[in-house]
């Protein structure tokens, strides 16, 4: 019997979960709701496809948190409890903001210096345009409290209405400490004002660091420093410490998963003793995506994926199908088009970097764009589905 022509490529599914609690064995509840998704849903598992969870589930079942307290402690042993610079945090209430609350309590005084026209990940303080018109330089000028104010006045956050210069000022005081607030986008300017310096940027972090230490800092940390270990019996991460954490409640913190590469082998194992299929899974944080009208980057994480199996390891080796029509295969149609189409893809090399054929398919981690489409997939709000099930990802025109 003829097999009929399969008429769907790739397929994300979110599958709902039970709330997730410290200390629940999460390789037996993922296992289970993806099983029972199938089941309910009437699909069958396939080898190559893909179980994703998120990180926040991965944390809580680890009761991976710490509090503002134990922040606190860590900065003032290591940056001494004295005047500190803090550069280039990103605008979050919920990323950031709860983390200068512990930061504060661990300084006598903030220097704040914020990257402008906008942070890291595209949180606007104030528009190129606003930028332009008052003849400012970002990459070299300096801007006091005073000067920004006088130039720009208040700036609310498109999205949260939040002036965050104001809220990130007031939170210092708050918290006991002086706070003086500049805008420069250059990490040495920072050494005017301290030597001591807690560089809160993510992506660029090493870079920041090395230009501090290069130009006389006495102690530079990045947040990927504080809470890389416990603090009283608290939870921290080893690699990335404070760096893709979320609030979790007003003094508590939840942090970046720690070690999850035994987590993902085990629910892979469950999944193949259950049905005789080899899958892939991997644990997601932010995906890295734009939106168009904020201007904003999702990729608040570190990584996208802290842990994942090795068959998730490498990029997409992958043809253009509408360069190979209307270039190679330009005077063919129909039957005779699919065909050539398909041997192309058939006998297709294992790389094709320069291969005019593949030009626009970016060669970008798998796993950042299996995480970008399970972000999507799962949202951030209240869809109830931490666990998301890419089938077909690897499917290409032949299957």
């Amino acid at each position: 019997m003829e097999q009929t022509e399969r008429r769907v490529g790739t397929v994300s599914r979110g599958i709902r979960c039970p709330i997730i609690r410290e200390g629940d064995d999460l390789a037996a509840i993922v296992t289970e709701s993806v099983l029972a998704a199938a089941e309910s849903d009437g699909f069958a598992l396939r080898d190559r496809d893909v179980i994703s969870l998120t990180e926040s589930i991965v944390a809580r079942a680890q009761g991976n948190y710490c509090s503002v307290q134990n922040i606190a402690d860590d900065v003032r042993a290591k940056l001494g409890g004295g005047t500190v610079g803090v550069i280039f945090p990103i605008l979050s209430r919920n990323r950031f903001a709860i983390c200068l609350r512990g930061i504060a309590m661990g300084c006598k005084k903030v220097v704040l210096m914020l990257s402008y026209p906008s942070d890291e990940v595209g949180n606007e303080l104030v528009s190129l345009d606003k930028i332009d018109a008052a003849g400012v330089n970002p990459y070299s000028d300096i801007l006091s409290l005073e000067k920004y104010r006088e130039l720009f006045g208040e700036n609310k956050h498109e999205f949260t209405g939040v002036d965050y210069v104001e809220y990130y000022g007031n939170l210092v005081r708050e918290c006991g400490a002086e706070c003086e607030i500049i805008f420069a986008n250059q990490a040495k300017t920072i050494l005017n004002y301290t030597d001591c310096v807690l560089n809160c940027d993510i992506h660029t972090r090493a870079r920041t660091k090395r230009i501090l230490l290069a130009n006389g800092a006495k102690i530079v940390c990045g947040l990927d420093d504080i809470m890389n270990a416990p603090i009283d019996g608290s939870g921290c991460n080893e690699k990335y410490g404070l760096l893709g954490s979320n609030k979790s409640t007003e003094d508590k913190v939840k942090l970046f998963p720690r070690e999850c590469k035994p987590l993902v082998l085990d629910i892979q194992a469950r999944v193949l003793a259950a049905t005789g299929k080899h899958v892939e899974v991997m644990v997601y944080g932010d995906g890295a995506f734009k939106d168009p009208k904020g201007k904003i980057w999702e990729l608040a994480d570190p990584v996208v994926s802290p842990a994942f199996t090795d068959g998730l390891i490498g990029t997409p080796n992958e043809l253009k199908l509408k360069y190979l029509a209307d270039n190679d295969y330009k005077d063919l149609s129909g039957e005779a088009l699919k065909k050539a189409i398909s041997d192309s893809i058939k006998a297709k090399n294992d790389n094709l970097v320069g291969n005019m054929a593949s030009q626009g398919t970016t060669p970008r981690q798998l796993t950042d764009l299996i995480g970008s489409l399970c972000d999507l997939t799962s949202g951030s709000g209240d869809k109830g589905t931490p666990v998301v099930l890419v089938q077909g990802y690897f499917d290409n025109y032949t299957n």
